[in-house]
């Protein structure tokens, strides 16, 4: 599971909403379902501006489990026979992953109006996009102070001449090789298949330029405020949150890699007909446009951005909006969970190692 905290932008949802509780609806609502998300700043964000006007609109419960890692217990309690959870928040590439091993049911868009509305992309037999986050260009103002001659492309940050400095990337291929690519000159809406090879090739170039390959968000968010690196591949919201705290330091979307969370409901699921139904109304877009009014992450229905609820100059911030999702790629996750992202995966470790 990937690691990001942002920060809550409202004292509500700063207030302590318990993620194993209730939803403020009665506990004898007729319909229920489990709801299991990540925890942290980001479940009690998603409580307040989805989960309890989905509840309140469908009339039902919604119980909340909170996970860092999904995966390995949405697979032990498939295999048990009788799961508990009904509808997982988790990275999209497990939900693809879970539909191939028959780990989440395979969806019914008819059942679906709101998420069958969305750019295919968006969704796949056993998915759909919740919210986005980007993996962007950082860099500390006090080194780049001039935005005419900052590092604004993957080919600056691989450019040590021109744009001297230290610099660090993420210990993991995702975006890594993406932003490789780009770097030597693969257009971002031309990046899949990814040419493997090419990429590990331009990936030796910067290599030893490299200060640190970073394990968390925090720590890439860490090495930027301190002044460890001049530069650094990390999570839009990391950087955000720290200009919010008066931090120099800023960010690109130009050549970022446009990824999201999805919900996925699981294979054998208690409340089945009442996860559809919640499905569906977790992507309404209204209740869409409220995320990021609570926490740095980009709706993940476009039509979010037609409701009027997001403040303009909130929509420039937002790694999804419209004029900032078209100078990005967006990940493909059926790439990473095909049998040759797997074995990119598999070739990171022996390049990480070396």
């Amino acid at each position: 599971m990937q690691e990001r905290r942002l920060t809550i932008r409202t004292a509500t949802a700063a207030a302590g909403l318990s993620l194993a509780l209730l939803s403020p609806l009665s506990a004898l609502a007729a319909e229920q379902i489990m709801f299991v998300s990540q925890g942290g700043a980001y479940q009690k964000a998603q409580t307040v501006a989805i989960l309890d006007p989905a509840a309140k609109k469908l009339g039902i419960t919604i119980n909340q489990d909170s996970v860092p890692d999904a995966w390995p217990i949405m697979r032990s309690q498939v295999a048990t026979g009788k799961p508990t959870w009904d509808v997982v928040d988790v990275a999209t590439n497990f939900c693809l992953r879970g539909g191939e091993q028959g780990i989440v049911e395979k969806l019914d868009f008819s059942k679906m109006p709101n998420a069958a509305a969305m750019p295919a992309e968006y969704r796949s037999d056993y998915s759909v996009a919740y919210e986005f986050y980007s993996s962007v260009l950082g860099y500390s103002l006090k080194k780049f102070p001039d935005a005419a001659t900052a590092p604004k492309t993957w080919a600056d940050f691989w450019d040590v001449k021109k744009f001297p400095g230290r610099r660090s990337l993420r210990n993991n291929p995702l975006a890594t090789l993406e932003a490789a690519l780009m770097a030597d000159g693969v257009p971002a809406d031309k990046l899949y298949p990814l040419d493997v090879d090419r990429a590990f090739k331009k990936l030796e170039e910067i290599k030893p330029h490299i200060t640190v390959w970073w394990t968390s968000g925090a720590q890439s968010a860490q090495l930027l405020n301190d002044g460890e690196v001049d530069m650094v591949m990390a999570w839009n919201g990391r950087i955000s949150a720290l200009t919010k705290e008066g931090a120099k330091v800023t960010y690109t979307y130009n050549q970022g890699i446009l990824q999201s969370t999805s919900l996925c409901v699981l294979k054998g699921a208690p409340n089945l007909p009442t996860a559809i139904k919640f499905l569906n109304e977790a992507v309404d877009p209204v209740h869409q446009a409220n995320l990021p009014l609570h926490i740095d992450y980009g709706p993940a229905n476009p039509k979010a951005y037609d409701t009027g609820v997001i403040p303009a100059a909130r929509v420039g911030e937002l790694p999804s909006a419209p004029a900032n999702a078209k100078v990005q790629a967006l990940m493909s996750y059926a790439w990473w969970t095909s049998a040759a992202g797997e074995a990119a995966e598999k070739r990171w470790l022996s390049f990480a190692q070396k």
